[in-house]
């Protein structure tokens, strides 16, 4: 297993090692220690949740307010998604900073979004499924929604037409307008636990 950061400080891409035979493949998915050794705390799992998407379904941007905060280790169970993740924590020093990153299920490749960061994905495949590990539980009313189509932000989707969005998602405010509402963390506090120099971590 191979842990290497993002261009978003804090936020990881894991690389399973598959052991392939005639049976077929086996990979570890999720090693606490491991994780806990690059970022410099534990991450407990207090809820898992699966979403299902059509083919060119984007859904995002999306983060949680602080309190309580909450960071994900995500991956995709079935199909493919092209995910991405910003850093929309107030006075981070790559405010604004994208990773693009593919993750389909025969790669067993993970993400972990630490607190504050916004994610979101585009569906490659048709009945694409995701799973999210979660540091805390769903709280009503906490969810910080982003225009993943800001012009400001003008990420990479790679969509040749339109994608299907929810309503609240098509609606929701730019980076710019969140951050002037004051619903965006900010930078201090989001970044708790964050080591920068905990760059990678691996398993031979």
């Amino acid at each position: 297993m191979h842990i290497s950061e993002t261009a978003v400080p804090g936020a990881y891409v894991i690389t399973p090692r598959h052991l392939v035979d005639e049976r077929g493949a086996f990979f570890e998915h999720f090693r606490s220690d491991l994780l806990a050794d690059t970022l410099g705390h534990p991450f407990v799992p207090r809820q898992i949740n699966y979403s299902v998407s059509h083919r060119n379904t984007l859904r995002g941007l999306h983060s949680v307010a602080i309190p309580p905060g909450q960071a994900k280790y995500v991956t995709c169970v079935r199909g493919a998604l092209r995910d991405i993740v910003v850093d929309l924590r107030v006075g981070s020093p790559a405010f604004g900073t994208y990773q693009t990153t593919l993750l389909d299920a025969e790669s067993g490749r993970a993400l972990y979004i630490p607190e504050g960061v916004g994610h979101g994905f585009l569906a490659l495949d048709d009945d694409t499924c995701i799973c999210y590990v979660l540091s805390s539980e769903h709280v009503p009313g906490t969810q910080i929604d982003i225009d993943p189509l800001d012009p400001d932000l003008a990420l990479p989707w790679g969509f040749d037409e339109p994608p299907l969005m929810s309503r609240k998602d098509a609606n929701a405010p730019s980076v710019a307008e969140a951050e002037a509402a004051g619903v965006l963390a900010r930078w201090p506090v989001a970044a708790r636990g964050t080591q920068s120099n905990a760059v990678r971590n691996s398993l031979t």
